[in-house]
């Protein structure tokens, strides 16, 4: 469920984790994705192709990210997202109380370039039994 939206710099989080997008092809070079791979987990940036689901977790400076497979770079990617996204958050391996920071995914230029519903996307996170604060700019 989304606890609380808040607006400021995600990397300054209380939070001790972090989530996001990642696709499908293994091409994580921009957006969100792109800034966690240039400032604190450059393996991120080119993984290899990984179906929907897959979860990718490190620790790094003091923080835990969270990379969710939860898209395509094809046009229609974004399709099963809200599905996908709320699966990977209730079987993330973080207690449900403690809370989980996330920008608002599919909100990007690749997501709104693609067709991420952002409405659906937000409405799986809030149905999700984990404790999510949503970043915005």
């Amino acid at each position: 469920m989304i606890v609380r939206e808040e607006a400021g710099d995600i990397f300054k989080t209380q939070c001790k984790h972090i989530m996001f997008a990642v696709n499908v092809e293994g091409v994580n070079d921009c957006g969100f994705a792109g800034q966690v791979s240039s400032h604190y987990w450059p393996e991120i940036s080119c993984t290899m192709p990984s179906p929907l689901g897959t979860v990718f977790s490190a620790e790094k400076n003091g923080k835990t990210f969270h990379a969710i497979v939860c898209h395509s770079l094809c046009v229609g990617g974004w399709k099963e997202t809200p599905k996908v996204l709320r699966g990977c958050l209730d079987n993330l391996a973080v207690p449900d109380e403690e809370r989980i920071a996330s920008v608002l995914i599919g909100g990007g230029f690749v997501g709104q370039a693609i067709g991420a519903n952002v409405s659906d996307i937000i409405n799986a996170m809030d149905q999700s039994r984990k404790s999510i604060v949503l970043y915005f700019k």
